[in-house]
This record gives structure tokens, C-alpha cells and sequence, in this order.
């Protein structure tokens, strides 16, 4: 799973903070087996350069997965979600809900995340919060689907898995 990472952050863009959570969402992606990080960035918010860097790395065929990390909240520069939206070919909400229901068991400020997720080719895109502990979190809700998402993407179409799949694959049995 070849993941980029890409940081949104007008003051770590300027270089007046320091980049915490791109190398906390690395240290998890190359604790899987299966992840390893090929590009890493940081954009201000604006939304032009984050959907030309969406855009770009979607559309390289060097990535599979792209996680974004920062601007999905409700400031008036927080313009992650929609830069995503205006990139992706299909929404993918599954992943954004399930990261908001974990997080809504740790604090109440879950239900002010905007993030999303979706697909532009065959490229998964997740945004994250922008604190490196939520950021880590978020991502080890969704983690475990990740590696069959990015399976079933690399195929083209979801029922590619089960066309070529032999029963008992894939949760399939002789009846399926």
C-alpha cells in the first residue's frame, strides 16, 4: 500500500511550527506490513494547491492511498473537505463516519469534524484531523479496511474480487 501524506498548515507551510502530525501518521503507516510512505508534503490552506497536489499525486500512479492531515475543521481557512470533494470521482463516507463515531467516544468535538473520503481513480483519498494524537487515531479506526480498499481499487472494479474469486474466498461460500 503506497501511501502520501500531505499536511495542511498555513504556519508549518511558513516554517513557523513544526510538522507533528505527517510524522505521526508515517510512524503508523510504516508500522503495517503492508504500508509504506513514497511521498510526503506540506501545502498551505488553499484550496487551489491542496486539490493540485490531490490531483497530481491521484493521478501519478505512484500512490494508492493519500491521507491529509489538518483544515477539516470549522475555521474560516479549514477548506480540506471541500478542496477533497472537488477532486474525488466518488464519495467514499463509510470511512469518514466510522472515524467520527470512534472519535465521539473520546471527546465531543468529533462532531465538529468536516472531513471526507473518497476515490479519484483508483487512488483512495482520507482526510485527518490536524492534532497528531486524532490524526493516529483516526487512522487506526479505518486501518484495518484500508489494505482490502486499496485491493479492490488496484482490480479496477469491486466485483473483479469476486468474479475471480474461488468459493470460501472473500467471505463467499459454495451458496453465494
Amino acid at each position: 500500500m503506497r501511501v502520501a501524506l500531505l499536511t495542511i498548515s498555513d504556519r508549518v507551510a511558513r516554517g513557523e511550527a513544526e510538522d507533528l502530525s505527517g510524522p505521526a501518521l508515517a510512524r503508523v503507516v510504516q508500522e503495517q506490513p503492508e504500508g509504506a510512505v513514497v511521498l510526503q508534503a506540506t501545502v498551505p490552506d488553499e484550496r487551489p494547491l491542496i486539490e493540485a497536489t490531490l490531483i497530481r499525486w491521484s493521478d501519478s500512479g505512484q500512490v494508492d492511498l493519500i491521507l491529509t492531515t489538518g483544515g477539516t475543521g470549522f475555521a474560516p481557512r479549514d477548506v480540506t473537505p471541500e478542496a477533497t470533494l472537488a477532486v474525488i470521482d466518488r464519495a467514499a463516507p463509510g470511512l469518514a463516519e466510522a472515524m467520527r463515531a470512534a472519535s465521539l467516544r473520546v471527546t465531543p468535538h468529533a462532531l465538529l469534524s468536516r472531513a471526507v473520503a473518497g476515490l479519484r481513480g483508483q487512488t483512495l483519498i482520507v482526510n485527518l484531523p490536524g492534532s497528531p494524537k486524532a490524526a493516529a487515531e483516526n487512522l487506526a479506526v479505518i486501518l484495518p479496511a484500508l489494505p482490502h480498499a486499496v485491493e479492490l481499487l488496484r482490480q479496477g472494479s469491486p466485483q473483479s474480487v469476486y468474479q475471480h474469486a474461488r468459493p470460501g474466498e472473500h467471505g463467499m461460500t459454495e451458496a453465494s
